[in-house]
């Protein structure tokens, strides 16, 4: 029998096994011998002995029942140590790469207790302790996690009284950028084919995005956001300078009419000297506090760059102006979905309370 990755039976072997089962049952009702059934189902005999018997014992349920899953062999200290060690991660334990295999977790659990487990063991050990095979998340080695922890006391806790003092809307603003080589998006393609993506060789230019999502208690959670297309000419800008970030938290400020409490990474173009004295010359009405460092996936304004680029995956655009037309009617279609502008930052764990 074949194991899908990660260990156990799929879901369509799962699938599968049901399906006999109550074939068997439907049989059993009828009268026929186990050798018939055997025959007919493709299975030995001996699963159909032991269906008739569970069958007779305990009726449909009983044939259907996935049965124990077993005890397990360590001990709840012994579980809660192995689950500190793998939060630990694979690096830390002597393997190059940072994925958990039930193989090495098989391994860890032998280093640790020396005791002998199957993979398939493992799998539902795990599986019985609330572990599961995940995409991981992407994080950056020079992270600091202790500040990011501290972040829901430090400065978030103080962004949050500051905003609900004095009636103000928690902005979070961040940057994207965007070239003619479109994102790669998943495809349909023939087994052992990798499927090709025709993109223009020719033609430069990037399309540059700042954007913001902006969330206050009992108020529509809104999105402002401005485009600029560079095209590589004499003295074209490349991107946003201050004044442009200047100028978007005033129109911000006027379009969300009341205080604004402004959080933003630590990116040099936020820490000029022209943002520094704009910045205190409007302290009546703007409060500004900086994320950690390598810190992305706490700003909610990530999520909104994420369904961007989704959507104009593997886009075949003529020239840039497609480009900008494309970003452009996705971040329009985004203001009008405030469910996913709160999706945004429930993705960030952050509480907020909105």
């Amino acid at each position: 029998m074949r194991y899908a990755q990660g260990g156990g039976l799929t879901d369509a072997e799962r699938a599968m096994r049901e399906r006999l089962r109550l074939q068997a049952v439907e049989r059993f009702e009828g009268g026929q011998k186990n050798g018939e059934i055997a025959a007919v189902l493709r299975v030995s005999v001996r699963s159909v002995e032991r269906w008739r018997r569970d069958w007779r014992e305990r009726g449909e349920a009983g044939v259907l029942s996935k049965g124990s899953p077993g005890r397990s062999r360590l001990s709840d200290i012994q579980i809660a140590r192995l689950e500190r060690e793998l939060e630990h991660g694979p690096l830390a334990h002597g393997w190059t790469d940072q994925r958990w295999t039930l193989a090495r977790i098989k391994t860890m659990i032998g280093r640790l207790f020396h005791v002998s487990y199957t993979v398939e063991g493992t799998w539902q050990l795990m599986k019985r302790h609330g572990w599961s095979w995940q995409q991981p998340a992407r994080r950056a080695i020079e992270r600091d996690d202790e500040v990011v922890e501290g972040l829901e006391e430090g400065d978030l806790a103080a962004g949050k009284s500051i905003a609900a003092e004095r009636g103000a809307w928690v902005v979070f603003e961040d940057e994207a950028g965007q070239s003619m080589t479109p994102p790669r998006a998943r495809t349909w393609g023939r087994i052992g084919q990798t499927p090709g993506v025709r993109v223009r060789g020719r033609g430069s230019g990037r399309v540059s995005m700042a954007g913001m999502t902006c969330y206050k208690a009992g108020e529509r959670s809104r999105l402002i956001y401005a485009v600029r297309e560079y095209r590589g000419r004499k003295d074209e800008p490349k991107g946003f300078g201050w004044r442009d970030f200047r100028d978007l938290i005033v129109r911000a400020h006027a379009q969300l009419g009341g205080p604004i409490v402004l959080i933003w990474d630590n990116v040099c173009l936020h820490l000029t000297a022209g943002i520094r004295e704009f910045i205190a010359a409007n302290t009546e009405w703007l409060t500004v506090f900086q994320l950690p460092t390598y810190a992305p996936d706490l700003n909610p304004q990530e999520g909104i760059w994420s369904l961007v680029k989704r959507d104009i995956g593997n886009l075949a655009a003529a020239d840039l102006s497609q480009v900008t037309r494309a970003v452009k009617r996705k971040l329009k279609m985004l203001q009008y979905r405030p469910e996913v502008i709160d999706g945004c930052l429930a993705g960030t764990d952050l509480a907020l309370d909105m």
